[in-house]
């Protein structure tokens, strides 16, 4: 019993033990505001991530030479163009047959899924983005429905309808499914490039591609067929959509940090806190009650107004008045008169 009962007691104690280190673990307070570390390679793919995910695309981003001085603190992100046949195809070959109608909305929705990705990659960052709702509103409102109309519009115009510093363009260049038997996957490729609505100078361009591969290698004949049937499963949505987005964060990412552009933000955000806080604190103070004024009393009708008055209210007829104009009314006081007596007027006023 008593090598059994120690052996019952260093089980019991290997289980208890992880349970008191979770008990008796203390969290440290952190404060907030530190610097971010890998801020400029997280989320980047290196040679290393591309050969181990069998992705042979690439990027190549451009910035003008003086993109640090005058960075655009607002982008309004414009609809994207799609060069492809808005047909769902394998090996570049159809399996759909949409009529016009529905390669215009296939279109549409392939170009906004690669713009909403770049929308939401730019709000991450020191830019404010122009909400595509608006843009696309504006757009509308103005008669623009296709990229050649687009195209026709000044940069400056578009700066002052979206009240931003600068507008970005884009293509999807690629959009394509492929299947090999043991290697399948998307394509997606972009093409972008930002303006400034100031003076028309491209700020950035930049090119990529996304390849969602999945290799599944195999030795024999029966590995090949149940494999095969496996990498299609590599052609789910939801595959496309991460080449979606991690194109989009791969040319964005490539955009570098303007830290002038963050100081900006940071002051204006707190200027107009405190603004917002000056306002909340007039609000709350007690204001001085002011005393209701003396109401105005009109002074009282002189003797020959009074006299009038009561002339008029029983109808006397006999004395002469002549109150009206030139036009005579039936039971007024201007029927009071005689043709050819001059008229005047009773008032508070001395005649004259």
């Amino acid at each position: 019993m008593g090598p059994k009962r120690n052996k019952y007691l260093v089980l019991l104690s290997i289980c208890i033990l992880p349970l008191a280190g979770c008990a008796n673990q203390n969290y440290e307070t952190r404060p907030f505001y530190q610097q971010e570390q890998a801020t400029e390679t997280h989320g980047k793919k290196t040679l290393f991530d591309r050969i181990i995910e069998v992705d042979p695309g690439g990027l190549d981003v451009q910035m003008a030479s003086d993109y640090e001085k005058r960075p655009p603190a607002t982008i309004a992100v414009l609809p994207f163009t799609d060069r492809g046949s808005a047909q769902y195809t394998v090996d570049e070959i159809p399996l759909s047959f949409r009529n016009k109608h529905q390669r215009d909305e296939w279109a549409w929705t392939d170009d906004q899924r690669l713009r909403k990705a770049f929308v939401a990659y730019f709000s991450e960052r020191e830019f404010s983005v122009v909400n595509p709702i608006a843009v696309d509103a504006v757009l509308q409102s103005h008669g623009i429905n296709n990229a050649e109309e687009l195209a026709n519009v000044s940069l400056l115009k578009l700066g002052k309808w979206f009240h931003c510093d600068a507008v970005m363009y884009g293509t999807v260049d690629s959009y394509d499914a492929y299947y090999f038997a043991l290697v399948s996957g998307y394509v997606v490729g972009v093409s972008s490039r930002m303006v400034s609505t100031h003076d028309g100078e491209t700020l950035m361009r930049g090119t990529g591609s996304r390849y969602s591969l999945n290799v599944m290698p195999a030795l024999d004949m029966e590995d090949i067929l149940i494999n095969s049937a496996e990498s299609l499963l590599q052609l789910r949505y939801v595959e496309l959509a991460r080449a979606e987005e991690e194109v989009a964060r791969e040319l964005v990412i490539r955009i570098p940090p303007s830290e002038t552009l963050r100081r900006q933000v940071a002051s204006e955000a707190v200027r107009r806190a405190r603004e917002a806080e000056e306002v909340d604190e007039e609000a709350s103070q007690p204001h001085p009650v002011v005393a209701a004024t003396t109401p105005y009393l009109a002074p009282p009708p002189s003797a020959n107004e009074t006299r009038f008055l009561q002339d008029a209210s029983i109808g006397d007829k006999d004395r002469r008045y002549a109150v009206d104009g030139a036009s005579r009314h039936l039971n007024t006081a201007s029927s009071w008169h005689s043709a050819g007596q001059r008229y005047v007027s009773y008032s508070s006023q001395q005649q004259h």
